[in-house]
């Protein structure tokens, strides 16, 4: 895999509409298998108990072991088609990093797993997943250029 690639890949989600308009501030670091996505959280992403919503920690989880797994495709988008994800502490604001990291490759797809950590390196929740081959080509028309 190349360096041109993990580039192209951060430069992509970082140009994605949500990451632009609701993420801001986030960034993504990818190696050969290896996602780390950290972003600032404050009562934007709060439900109504004053604690990080569910679906950030869904997102999270999800982009950092989608983001590992697809450093291994090169020529076609990668889609999630199973994701578990076990909460394991409320969060409230502050800066939470989630890495990513492909635990398997093989003819079905790609297998792979995160972790959520708050400022304290405490785990906030845990996942995995699996992911198969799209029809999308990485073009600079998704934003991979």
């Amino acid at each position: 895999m190349s360096y041109e690639h993990f580039r192209r890949l951060e430069r992509m989600y970082l140009g994605a509409n949500i990451n632009r308009e609701v993420y801001k501030g986030t960034s993504i670091h990818i190696e050969e298998g290896k996602a780390v996505i950290e972003v600032p959280i404050s009562e934007t992403f709060h439900h109504a108990a004053n604690a990080m919503h569910g679906s950030v920690y869904f997102k999270m989880l999800d982009d950092a072991a989608y983001f590992a797994a697809a450093s291994l495709a090169e020529d076609v988008f990668l889609l999630t088609t199973r994701f578990q994800v076990e909460l394991k502490r409320p969060f409230m604001r502050g800066v939470i990093r989630c890495e990513g990291r492909l635990e398997e490759k093989n003819e079905d797809g790609f297998q792979g797993s995160a972790i959520l950590w708050n400022e304290d390196g405490k785990v906030l929740a845990t996942g995995s997943g699996t992911f198969v081959r799209g029809r999308s080509a990485l073009t600079p028309a998704i934003g991979y250029e």
